[in-house]
């Protein structure tokens, strides 16, 4: 079984009982993150039903060859096959003993319900009596190759689920029965007839010209026809829509292909001392020391994730007649897999007639306030160091502790309740499919996605929807965990709740109430609860795991985090998340209402007295805003950025000025009215550019009307001044933006400091305020060197820096061209949200060349950037200083920039 390239590995035990594991968990990414794990729970000598892993390089291999085989993979695949045999003493397809196996996916990255998986393969009409005669159980090997056709039929061959869900439902209604399980032996085989009749109506010929039996398309009875059939649609598997939305949400490489496993068959359907479960060595959701986790008794594992049947708690299992034993060992298991792998596993397992089998574990997905929890309470028992504790911590999932909660003070009736899959509260409105949620988040409308049950093609709805209520499944149903993983909050396994998606609308049980499209709900994934109606919610306080990681974080990071805030409310906010100054205030947010129509009096009126009047109110605005934002960051560095837009930004919209000059002249108006708007349309006309963010704006704005900047730094002085006198001690920072030649700053820091001069001899106080520029041109980068010689510190704004960069209007491209070039796999990720490397080069050029103009400046970056944590990591290694995000983010920041030191390191 060699080969120049290795492209197949065995796992589990021979004939002999003796180990013949080729692989182990550090090939994830040859043998994907089952297949490597199976091979370590076989190397430590657990329970795994014997198989083989197909590597993930043979997945890409032949994808990328056009869905075409390897030269002599399946050759050795066959070989494999033949060896799997001999190690189990059973064929595929036998008609006295058959070897049934499952064929299920691998990737490297965890990826839960996004791929495909085939249960039960090797049955035909031959080996389905060998079923029977080896287990004496005609009902279990009827329902087993039912059980194969539906998923075949379904996963390999792309058929409607429903056809078969349709026919299982007339053959329980003509019988007079409530569960599949009430279905006799007779029945099964019956189905599976009907299941082979739809199969060979709906199956192309021509599209599977080798299934073609005199003339029809017939149900492959070849197991080797199954088999190849089957690989070849887990490996198609990887490129199913669901999978490349999934992988694009949680930035996974297109190129790793997956694993295909595939291992002999152990049924958890044999009877009563026969189950199957999913569970978890600690609680996902609060993280606390306790097995965790559903089984369902008589069952297959598809029966426990689909939520087709409502499960039982894995603590129950050791209490069960006839599977204590096993109960007791998997509970010896979750011990042994968690000191072996130092962290919380996801586990299926599947106990045959009173014997344990383990068919995976994986490092499981858990919420934000559980991997807090977990990575905590591991350092203190020992189990990992206090630098693994704090990279256990997915930094974006601590939005989840920042989602909003129910308010406690708020009154409301509880309509229903289910089990707390994924924490946080959502309200919006009823949604019954994930098409709609799709369309109500595109129209702006905040809604929850309810659902019998949702599946991996529902994904991009439940992406879209602030929160996922399902009335089936358990806390490891495909809601469940998608959930937790995406933190949306989600209530699963309400069963008062009987949906009708058809009608788009849901009855609660014991009730008269129909919940219909478009009806508000509350939903609290944290407790479980369904509310009627929209209740308050509130925002949680970081406390407890939360703060202790981020303590922890900043032991480590050594990259400051400020936050940018235009207000002292928000200031105060990021003050109290942790933010160690603000670095970015952008004056222009502060010119909106009634202050809009101030600086649109100074810009349209030729009036010198009108104009000095005008500065002189914008200066005692101003001012306010800067006595709270000081006093609200007392001790810590503001850096205030000087008005940065072009003034069109200000001024009236010319569209809707023309409709308001034709609807006047329409009415009759009077004809000086009618004048004076016409002449202000000539005024904007005069001061259009064609294109305004490459015009009139930032330092040149400030050149051309000296007056403005001129202002703003008297405020800043001033409010500065007066906080001394109280006793306080306000750090501000003026920031010139968008220079691009070195006279623009010494300009624009002569009038600053000069201003600043004035103050200081009026108030009597002794000032001393940093001037620096903001970084966001190319040329600013490419010539910082000489810039930095007029300035104190730099700014990166790297929202800017990228459209120049790129050449791309951030205002535009994302809703044009970027959605393509993101689907095309022209751009790998949008260079709005992640930092792109040729835009990190500037930044660290930026950053190399400024300390040679200046030894002592300060570098930061203020863009959105700074607040995500894969630029957060690229920015560590580009010689920043600090990051600076918006107040929420904060938090995030701090743990990114520990990580990224660690990682550093």
């Amino acid at each position: 079984m060699t080969e120049e390239v290795k492209r197949v590995y065995a796992f589990g035990k021979d004939a002999d009982g003796k180990n013949v594991t080729e692989g182990n968990t550090n090939m994830k990414a040859q043998l994907g993150g089952k297949g490597a794990n199976l091979a370590e729970m076989a190397n430590i000598g657990l329970p795994v039903p014997p198989g083989f892993t197909i590597t993930c390089q043979t997945c890409m291999e032949y994808a990328n060859a056009g869905n075409t085989w390897p030269e002599g993979a399946l050759d050795t695949i066959r070989e494999y096959r033949v060896d799997l045999e001999a190690r189990m003493g059973k064929k595929i397809g036998d008609a006295e003993d058959p070897l049934l196996v499952s064929v299920r996916s691998g990737a490297p990255m965890s990826m839960p319900g996004m791929m495909d998986t085939v249960l039960n393969l090797g049955l035909n009409d031959q080996s389905i009596n060998g079923l029977i005669k080896q287990t004496g159980n005609p009902r279990f090997a009827w329902d087993s190759y039912r059980r194969f056709i539906q998923m075949f039929s379904n996963v390999v061959m792309g058929l409607d689920g429903d056809l078969f869900e349709n026919a299982i439902n007339a053959m329980k209604n003509s019988r007079g029965v409530a569960q599949d399980t009430d279905l006799n032996a007779d029945d099964l085989q019956e189905l599976v007839g009907e299941f082979k009749r739809i199969f060979s109506e709906n199956v192309s010929g021509a599209e599977y010209p080798s299934l073609v039996v005199d003339g029809a398309v017939a149900f492959p009875q070849d197991p080797m026809v199954q088999l190849k059939l089957a690989i070849e649609a887990v490996f198609g598997s990887w490129n199913n829509p669901r999978a490349v939305l999934y992988r694009k949400q949680n930035k996974i490489a297109d190129d790793l292909g997956t694993a295909v496993n595939v291992q002999s068959m152990v049924f958890g359907n044999k009877g009563n001392t026969s189950a199957t479960g999913v569970a978890f060595t600690r609680n996902p959701a609060n993280g606390e020391k306790e097995f965790y986790g559903d089984y369902l008794v008589n069952a297959q594992g598809e029966d426990v994730v689909a939520g087709i049947r409502n499960t039982s708690p894995i603590a129950e299992l050791k209490h069960v007649e006839g599977l204590e034993d096993a109960g007791r060992e998997l509970e010896e298991v979750f011990v042994t897999l968690e000191n072996h792998f130092r962290d919380m596993c996801d586990i299926e397992f599947t106990i045959e007639q009173g014997k344990l089998w383990m068919l995976q574990t994986r490092v499981g997905k858990r919420t934000a306030a559980a991997a807090l929890h977990i990575a905590i309470e591991m350092e203190k028992e020992g189990l990992i160091s206090k630098e693994e504790a704090v990279m256990r911590v997915d930094p974006e999932q601590l939005d989840q502790l920042l989602h909003p909660q129910f308010d406690k003070s708020a009154t409301y009736d509880v309509l229903a309740r289910g089990l707390n899959a994924s924490p946080g509260a959502a309200v919006g409105e009823a949604v019954f499919s994930a098409a709609d949620a799709v369309a109500a988040a595109e129209a702006g409308r905040k809604c929850v996605l309810v659902r019998w049950e949702t599946n991996p093609d529902d994904l991009a709805g439940m992406i879209a929807a602030e929160g996922i209520l399902t009335s089936h499944g358990g806390k490891t149903s495909h809601a469940a965990v998608i959930a937790r993983g995406m933190g949306a909050p989600c209530v699963c396994g309400v069963e008062s709740l009987k949906i009708d998606a058809e009608k788009k609308q849901a009855s609660v049980a014991g009730t008269d109430i129909v919940i219909k499209e478009g009806d508000v709900v509350s939903i609290d994934g944290t407790t479980g609860i369904v509310v009627l109606g929209a209740v308050e919610l509130v925002m949680p306080e970081l406390t407890g795991d939360l703060d202790t990681i981020l303590e922890w974080a900043d032991e480590f990071r050594t990259l400051g985090v400020r936050a940018n805030a235009d207000n002292p409310e928000d200031a105060a906010l990021s003050r109290s998340f942790g933010a160690q100054g603000i670095g970015l205030c952008r004056t222009e947010h502060m010119f909106l209402g009634d202050r809009k129509k101030i600086i649109q009096t100074f810009i349209l009126n030729e009036d010198p007295a009108v104009r000095e009047k005008a500065v002189a109110d914008l200066l005692a605005a101003q001012t306010g805003d800067f006595l709270g934002m000081f006093e609200a960051m007392d001790g810590l560095p503001v850096i205030v950025r000087l008005l940065d837009p072009p003034l069109h930004e200000f001024l009236e919209s010319p569209r809707a000025l023309d409709v308001e000059i034709a609807r006047l002249e329409a009415a009759g108006a009077d004809a000086a009215v009618v004048a004076e708007k016409r002449n202000l349309m000539d005024q904007i006309d005069a001061l259009a550019e064609q294109n305004p963010m490459l015009g009139l704006r930032g330092c040149r704005l400030g050149i051309v009307y000296p007056v403005l900047p001129q202002m703003q730094a008297r405020a800043i002085a001033t409010a500065t001044a007066q906080l001394i006198k109280r006793g306080l001690n306000p750090k501000p920072e003026i920031m010139v933006p968008l220079v691009s030649v070195v006279p623009e700053l010494e300009t624009m820091r002569e009038l600053v400091e000069r201003t600043v001069a004035e103050v200081a001899a009026e108030q009597g106080v002794e000032l001393s305020i940093p001037v620096g520029t903001m970084i966001e041109l190319p040329r600013a980068a490419v010539t910082a060197d000489e810039i930095a010689r007029y300035a104190d510190f730099f700014s990166f704004g790297t929202n800017d820096l990228t459209q120049t960069t790129f050449g791309f209007s951030r205002d535009d491209v994302e809703a044009e061209f970027v959605p393509q070039y993101l689907r095309d796999r022209i751009l790998p990720f949008n260079p709005f949200a992640t930092v792109d490397a040729g835009v990190a080069k500037l930044v660290k050029m930026g950053v190399e060349l400024g300390h040679e103009g200046n030894p002592d400046i300060v570098c930061g970056v203020c863009g959105e950037h700074g607040g995500d944590p894969d630029s957060i990591h690229t920015f560590q290694a580009c010689g920043v200083d600090y990051v600076s995000c918006s107040p929420y983010r904060v938090p995030v920041a701090r743990l990114a920039a520990g990580q990224a030191a660690i990682q550093a390191k």
